[in-house]
């Protein structure tokens, strides 16, 4: 069968560069690159691309806080955040930042296209304005009362309780984020997105399978309430791009976070000359563009972006992939409320392979929230990677550096097991290509469990006690270290780190489709012990550190 290759451009949701990054950010990092790291094994050209969300209200607030320039600012979280997913394996192409030159330009000929097409409306509207700041104030920065299901402490474009979307005039009891006063009722000349002209067109795509199922309903729900027009401009004093031919009018943030993923990607070209920007954005592109965003951001992936795209004549998403939030041992991730652990700490104590193997065994293709329990964790890891995996090589690999010197077994003792484990690969490779991840990692591990029970339903360490034995218990070693190449094999997108220094391991390069070739007759290193397991220690470190205030179960 002849394998179409494919060429993808990937991208995750932009973080904020206002702060650092927590375990509960890095599902959706850890999510995008075990899927592209599977396409890659496949064969198909993947561009995986990240930046970080480098505009707004909120990261000029916060420059002043620290009483340093926001330009800065964003320069050094960029640095951190860059490094962060670095640390975790995640492969990006290229991590840049929406502040750039190439997003600026692409945002200015967007507009341009949009108000040459009419989508691009002007009309006076009211907003809130804190008197006490002189600022207007963005949805983000006013708290008050759901006007829907009257649950407190609600921000001003939706509700998270209930989901009702609004604006923050339609709040109850309106307070400001920023000085905590009353605001009050300003009139302001704005620009809108005519969002409505592209209903029908929305229609057809949220049901075209380019989003999933649970998504699209969610969306229906925003049909039936009517979509509204799109103001995309924000009043000075704001951090941002200015608004061609206006005075002191900026680009709202969320309309240049999206076209950072295309300024992101420009960057990328202009390093790579081999990679053509036309082929991935023009309306007849052949080329697939894949965004994991979480469920938040929902509204603004699945109409305001493609309604964009379309306006503008360029090629809309062939997916978009939604997950759920993560929850930290069942509370919310929070770091005021003293549930959070951020990155570097976790980093600072743990491997990340096991955050991202945890992960994927909770990942499915669905959009439920995902818990982080530290328990759970800690015994998952310990009883899957350390005890079935790493062990599996381990055990089998002393007797053959011992008496063999690391050459494995000229034939395989037991083939119908190595060839069952083998054609495992297509229902697993299934699995990874749909994400559903937790379910793979289920098969991965009955496989291990085999391979076990396979070691110690044939006790080799009793047959070599017999001298003229001692060849069947060095081909029932050999099977498995040959069982452990094809698990790391199937893992290898899920643990970066492990599988590299199984590479060196077995002294061969692990692929998806060289699996079925045995390695006989072939040496491996020495198996050296760099991946312990968890103890309760590095836990309890991890939550002084972080200051959790949750139980540890």
């Amino acid at each position: 069968m002849i394998m179409t290759i494919k060429k993808m451009l990937v991208t995750c949701a932009l973080p904020y560069a206002n702060g650092s990054l927590h375990v509960g950010h890095m599902l959706e990092h850890i999510q995008a690159d075990i899927w592209v790291r599977y396409q890659r094994m496949q064969g198909n050209h993947v561009y995986f691309i990240c930046a970080d969300d480098a505009h707004g209200t909120a990261i000029m607030l916060k420059s002043q806080q620290l009483n340093i320039l926001p330009e800065k600012m964003i320069t050094q979280i960029q640095k951190e955040h860059k490094q962060d997913c670095y640390k975790f394996g995640i492969s990006y192409n290229n991590y840049y930042s929406t502040h750039s030159e190439e997003t600026r330009v692409l945002l200015h000929d967007i507009y341009f296209r949009l108000k040459k097409n009419g989508f691009i409306k002007s009309k006076f509207i009211s907003q809130l304005y804190d008197a006490e700041k002189n600022i207007f104030l963005p949805d983000r920065f006013v708290k008050g009362i759901c006007p829907k299901c009257k649950a407190f402490e609600q921000y001003g474009d939706n509700c998270e309780i209930c989901g009702a979307i609004y604006t923050s005039l339609d709040l109850i009891n309106p307070k400001s984020v920023i000085s905590g006063t009353s605001p009050i009722i300003r009139k302001s000349e704005h620009l809108f997105f005519d969002l409505p002209a592209f209903t029908d067109i929305l229609r057809i795509w949220i049901r075209s399978g380019s989003i999933q199922k649970e998504v699209a309903n969610k969306v229906e729900e925003w049909f039936k309430l009517g979509l509204k027009q799109w103001d995309i401009s924000r009043d000075a004093p704001y951090f941002g791009f200015k608004i061609p031919d206006t005075s002191e009018k900026y680009f709202y943030v969320w309309m240049d976070a999206t076209i950072g993923y295309m300024g992101t990607f420009k960057n990328l070209c202009k390093k790579n000359k081999n990679i053509s920007f036309k082929d991935f954005w023009s309306t007849n592109s052949k080329t697939d563009l894949y965004h994991f965003i979480g469920k938040d951001i929902i509204y603004f992936h699945s109409l305001f972006w493609p309604a964009v795209l379309s306006g503008s004549q360029l090629r809309k998403p062939t997916n978009i992939f939604v997950h759920g939030h993560v929850t930290l041992n069942g509370s919310k991730i929070s770091k005021s409320k003293g549930t959070c652990i951020n990155v570097n700490t976790y980093l600072s104590y743990l491997n990340p392979d096991y955050l991202r193997y945890y992960y994927a065994t909770k990942l499915s293709s669905h959009i439920n929230d995902i818990d982080l329990n530290l328990t759970d964790f800690t015994t998952k890891v310990n009883a899957d990677i350390i005890n079935k995996i790493l062990n599996l090589a381990s055990r089998n690999s002393g007797f053959i550096h011992q008496y063999y010197n690391g050459r494995l077994s000229k034939k395989l003792i037991h083939p119908v097991l190595y060839n069952m484990f083998v054609e495992s690969r297509h229902s697993i490779g299934e699995l990874f290509q749909k994400r559903d991840f937790n379910y793979a990692m289920r098969k991965i591990m009955k496989l291990a469990d085999t391979a076990n029970r396979y070691i110690n339903n044939n006790a080799p360490w009793h047959i070599a006690k017999e001298t003229t034995r001692i060849q069947e218990a060095f081909s029932i070693y050999s099977m498995g270290i040959q069982l452990f190449r094809v698990l790391m094999t199937y893992l290898k997108p899920v643990l970066p780190k492990l599988a590299k220094y199984s590479e060196h391991f077995l002294n061969t390069r692990l692929t998806w489709n060289s699996i079925s070739v045995p390695l006989l007759d072939h040496r491996i290193n020495k198996f050296k012990i760099i991946f312990y397991r968890i103890h309760p220690d590095q836990i309890s470190s991890i939550m002084h550190e972080s200051q959790l205030h949750i139980s540890k179960t």
